[in-house]
């Protein structure tokens, strides 16, 4: 997975920084990439790897920058690709923001994260909290700066002799929704992308052991059918795990065990694509009167547990663009026309489980035909609801196991919320 050498661009292709590593590819072929991406743009066929005279380049584009890899090797693209995320997250870390400036201000710790994050063109350490230990923004005095000993443990994501008075790990289950429905209520497309995040406050080196109601875990083990319902599985798609999880005991016995980095940290993600019933319904009726006033009625349904209750819910309606004078009248919550958006924003601050709520506005309309060239965005939805999984993902344990033995509070959260939550209207 060797890169020869790493650049970053602004937009016009003008090189910010680069550094190379193996001294096998000439470094002005970065000159063919801006063109390259370009022609390729224009053509419909641009993709993450360009490859133009034996040389592979492989970039992304965040904010106003290119990272780019050269390389003659064949590499593993999606291993240069984590590299490169990787890199942007730690600059983020360290900058607050990855931007052109940001790289032009910071030359000297770039060219440092460089050396350190990549040895040879192979990532080395890119755990920014262990970087943050020897590679700081203040200046330097000429003398020794000794690496922590991460740097060369197996475990180069945490420090040894870290010490709290108070041990505990807060673990969040967070669910986002996406879907798109139309306006008879049928799903077009619906998935749960999750995260499942820490905030370790932990002594020592300890190991956590993670059960969740995996469903291949299920099958193994038989728990399912000794359980009955209660041992329903989940099964989960495209996980991705930090590189603290020991996979080859994930694999066997579908354990989640990991030495966790000091901190807050993402332990895994995951995808689900099944059918989900739509947690929040919207319908809206759309009434014209003598081309110079439309109202609009909305209802908004929670299909969700009566016990449990929706945060900050909010249903943003579009509106045409050249509506004025609104006036509203709700059930529960505020609403309010945001011209910016060319929309109604109703928000309910909270919303229980098995409630509806009807929203009416009325505006004056100088001009009918307008929407009709403009077309009708969809509905969105923004919410929040505690406590509360759509996938079912349930935490079976947390175990935490540290030589000296002392005692650790696991806390546990789980939180749904909208992702790309849209509703088309009639």
């Amino acid at each position: 997975m060797s890169i020869s050498g790493l650049f970053i661009l602004d937009l016009k292709g003008n090189v910010v920084i680069s550094r190379n590593y193996r001294g096998d590819v000439d470094m002005s072929c970065i000159e063919k990439f801006m063109p390259l991406l370009v022609e390729k743009e224009d053509e419909g066929t641009a993709s993450p790897v360009l490859v133009h005279q034996g040389i592979s380049y492989t970039y992304i584009k965040y904010m106003n920058v290119y990272l780019v890899t050269v390389s003659k090797k064949n590499t593993n693209v999606i291993l240069v690709l984590s590299a490169l995320y990787k890199i942007v997250e730690v600059f983020c870390e360290y900058f607050k923001t990855l931007e052109e400036e940001a790289v032009r201000d910071n030359f000297v710790i770039i060219y440092e994260l460089f050396d350190e994050m990549l040895d040879f063109g192979y990532p080395q350490t890119t755990e920014s909290k262990i970087l943050q230990e020897f590679i700081t923004q203040q200046s330097n005095r000429l003398e020794s700066v000794r690496p922590p000993m991460a740097v060369t443990n197996a475990v180069s994501w945490r420090s040894e002799g870290i010490k709290y008075r108070k041990n505990e790990v807060f673990l969040d289950v967070i669910e986002s929704v996406n879907m798109l429905a139309n306006a008879q209520g049928t799903v077009l497309r619906s998935e749960i992308v999750g995260s499942i995040r820490f905030r370790v406050v932990l002594s020592g080196m300890p190991e956590l052991r993670l059960g969740l109601n995996d469903k291949v875990f299920f099958q193994q083990s038989g728990a399912s059918s000794r359980r009955g319902n209660g041992g329903k599985g989940v099964e989960l798609e495209d996980i991705k795990f930090h590189q603290c999880v020991r996979l080859s005991r994930f694999d066997s016995e579908r354990t989640i065990s990991f030495i966790p980095p000091d901190g807050e940290f993402e332990l895994m993600s995951y995808r689900l694509t099944t059918q989900v019933k739509p947690l929040i319904w919207v319908e809206a009726a759309v009434e014209r009167h003598a081309h110079s006033r439309v109202e609009y009625m909305v209802k908004a349904k929670s299909q969700f547990k009566r016990q449990s209750v929706a945060n900050h819910v909010e249903v943003i309606i579009p509106v045409p663009s050249d509506v004025s004078a609104p006036k509203f009248k709700t059930g529960a919550g505020t609403a309010k026309y945001v011209p910016e958006l060319n929309a109604i924003v109703w928000s309910i601050r909270s919303f229980p489980g098995g409630r509806e709520y009807i929203m009416r506005s009325s505006f004056m309309l100088p001009s009918i035909g307008s929407e009709e060239v403009e077309g009708r965005p969809p509905i969105n939805v923004k919410f929040e609801i505690p406590y509360y999984t759509t996938s079912g993902l349930q935490v079976r344990y947390l175990k935490i196991i540290e030589k000296s033995g002392y005692q650790a509070l696991p806390w546990v959260r789980y939180v749904t919320q909208n992702g790309d939550y849209q509703l088309r209207m009639t």
